[in-house]
């Protein structure tokens, strides 16, 4: 069909009823079947290609639909609403992605179309039922094109029989309830993104409470820079810091170790994670329960003394010829007592921990037996910055190795979530943390064959590393004012999702476009309010509220400063 001339003369008697001269359409226009009484005619398909295709709309049409009492017939025509196309028995529907005006004018609007999938007619109704993602039928140009209205939209986003969440309340809908899907999302696990202030927080602690409600023998550890999440999960969580964290040492691997112990920049650096090899595998082998063992390695979570790790370092020094340099001895050595000295490590560094509590450790942390509290928030806020990012490398990687050599046991798969991903698995590959950067990347691309789930909350996904937004099969995107984040986001969304996309910059707060393996269809959704006490203290402080109070602020500074010397919290 010729895209220029608008509605040809072999138009349907339906289709004709669009096109009046000036647009202005007095009535409800009706295709004429009684199957389709209530459905609306609001343009034709006049070009069809694979994933986009373009449809022509009268202008006048959806003008008068504007004022309808449902909002989904008012949003008619408008970037981001659904429209359907009959294809035989099937409905086809679809997302409006672009619109610009005709070259003819006289009312007509050229726009561009994602099909999102195709569900069959109820003989009766002619309502449609059994939506599946994907397209079998194309339409032919020509095809009449309806607008979509909110029966329609209770049948496309209604959940089927897969375990599912509800999470809010469908775009432009007050009643069409929008759905996760808990297998598809986990499985392939999630991305949660969004800027700051736009309820980010908020809303992770809305799907993970779902989730819990859904799954209460789950297995989920949250990571928390920002000691934000124990407040959400008082009632359903177990809760870590610093004070009762006791993650012992010997859990740490070799690369981990250097991380720790190697200070040493440049070509010292690899003399000193050679020395330390040496001395950390003798150190292991001195344990009892190394006895027997014959595959010992530096990377065997084997408990060792930090005073035999010294001993051994002292005695391998006193064995070294006049020519050999000490230095590296005398640098780990020096790192060691440090930290050892330093009460802020205690909570991984204290001499109480060198019993083998590796069983229990695994159990409190992953949660089995769960008890009714399936999650685990893991608030590394009071973590001395230089080693958060191996405390988070130890956690990830012992849900990764957990879930591994338990193959063959009955299967308990773990979500790993870490909010301000954007730390812990950085674009630039070179410097301090590649620990953690490491085993993330690898969870993020062989976790799902071993039953571990991630899920990645950020506010910068476009300095997260390449390809781990694109191995989350779900995209969960809150307002993102950032171009180059806008920018890394589309590239990672699924090509349907384009037209959705386009609205990100203009979502309001606590609304979300969700995409990809978790929903049937990428969906916007304006996400439920979570009640008070499941929240997340991440309220942003009222300055015009706050600044008017005064008084007591001696006694505040007093405290303050106490605690801070006692480095208490």
């Amino acid at each position: 069909m010729d895209m220029q001339g608008g509605f040809g003369a072999g138009d349907s008697t339906a289709v004709q009823h669009v096109r009046l001269a000036g647009g202005g359409v007095a009535a409800p226009v009706t295709p004429g079947t009684a199957h389709h009484r209530d459905e609306l005619l609001i343009g034709e398909v006049v070009d069809v290609s694979g994933s986009a295709s373009r449809i022509l709309l009268d202008a006048a049409t959806i003008a008068r639909l504007s004022s309808s009492g449902d909002a989904t017939v008012a949003m008619a025509g408008q970037v981001g609403a659904q429209v359907k196309v009959r294809v035989g028995n099937i409905w086809l529907v679809a997302s409006i992605r672009d619109q610009q005006l005709h070259e003819r004018g006289e009312g007509l609007i050229l726009a561009t179309i994602d099909l999102l999938g195709e569900g069959e007619e109820e003989k009766i109704t002619g309502r449609i039922h059994n939506f599946r993602r994907g397209v079998t039928r194309y339409p032919v140009p020509g095809s009449p094109v309806f607008a979509a209205t909110s029966a329609d939209l209770k049948q496309i986003y209604a959940a089927d029989e897969r375990a599912h969440v509800e999470i809010g309340t469908v775009h432009p809908t007050k009643d069409v309830r929008g759905s996760l899907y808990v297998d598809a999302m986990l499985g392939k696990h999630f991305a949660l993104l969004g800027s700051t202030g736009t309820g980010k927080s908020t809303s992770a602690a809305l799907i993970l409470h779902k989730i819990c409600e859904l799954a209460p023998q789950g297995h989920i550890v949250m990571i928390d820079p920002h000691g934000e999440y124990s407040a959400a999960f008082k009632g359903t969580g177990a809760l870590f810091d610093v004070d009762n964290l006791a993650m012992p040492y010997w859990l740490m691997n070799f690369e981990e170790h250097c991380e720790v112990f190697v200070t040493a920049e440049g070509r010292d650096r690899q003399a000193d994670c050679d020395v330390l090899a040496r001395c950390l595998l003798q150190a292991r082998i001195k344990n009892r329960l190394a006895e027997g063992m014959t595959k010992i390695t530096v990377d065997s979570p084997i408990p060792y003394l930090l005073s035999d790790l010294l001993s051994i370092l002292t005695n391998e020094m006193g064995k070294l010829d006049k020519a050999t340099s000490s230095a590296p001895f005398m640098r780990i050595k020096g790192k060691i007592e440090e930290m050892r000295a330093d009460p802020r490590y205690n909570f991984m560094f204290s001499g109480m921990l060198v019993a083998d509590t590796m069983a229990n450790f695994l159990s409190k942390i992953f949660r089995l037996p769960s008890d009714g509290r399936p999650i685990s928030i893991i608030d590394v806020s009071g973590v001395p910055s230089d080693i958060t990012g191996v405390v988070v490398a130890v956690l990830s990687r012992l849900t990764f190795d957990y879930a591994i050599w338990s193959r063959g046991e009955p299967q308990r798969p773990i979500l790993l979530v870490c909010e301000e991903a954007h730390r812990y698995i950085p674009s630039k590959d070179i410097g301090q943390g590649q620990a953690v950067r490491k085993i993330l990347e690898r969870i993020a691309k062989e976790g799902r064959k071993y039953g571990v789930s991630l899920g990645l909350i950020t506010q910068r996904p476009s300095d997260l590393a390449e390809g781990v937004l694109s191995q989350c099969g779900t995209i969960i995107a809150m307002r993102l004012n950032n171009e180059r984040d806008q920018h890394f986001v589309k590239a990672a969304m699924p090509e349907g999702a384009r037209g959705f996309i386009d609205s990100i910059p203009a979502l309001r707060n606590r609304e979300c476009i969700v995409c990809g393996e978790g929903v049937s269809i990428p969906i916007r959704v304006y996400l439920d309010t979570l009640e008070e006490e499941k929240r997340p203290a991440s309220s942003d402080p009222l300055f015009s509220k706050l600044w008017r109070e005064t008084g007591g602020e001696a006694e505040i500074v007093e405290r303050v400063v106490k605690r801070w010397r006692s480095q208490g919290r």
